[in-house]
């Protein structure tokens, strides 16, 4: 693929899962959207990740936080919890 595809398609990504975070308000969606837009790496895919520029680096990194952020937000929502609860108590 070339690079300037991948870009498209990352931004289309990131911009479906912060739709459906702030719009829809729905975390694992959001997730699951922001998690498929690291497939398409904006930057240069050929470029060892040791020879990337830090800032690059950076974004990758906090992306990937966001998600984690975002996954361990609906795992500990309440929600969950209550269904977890509910199905230790054979509800």
């Amino acid at each position: 693929m070339k690079t300037s595809f991948n870009k498209y398609l990352y931004i289309g990504f990131v911009l479906f899962g912060l739709y459906e975070l702030f719009i829809k308000h729905s975390a694992w969606e959001a997730a699951t959207h922001l998690g498929i837009a690291l497939i398409f790496d904006p930057f240069d895919a050929n470029q060892p990740w040791k020879d990337r520029p830090q800032w690059q680096k950076a974004i990758l990194i906090l992306h990937l936080a966001l998600i984690a952020g975002l996954l361990g937000y609906e795992v500990g929502h309440n929600e969950f919890l209550k269904g977890m609860e509910d199905g230790w108590n054979g509800k």
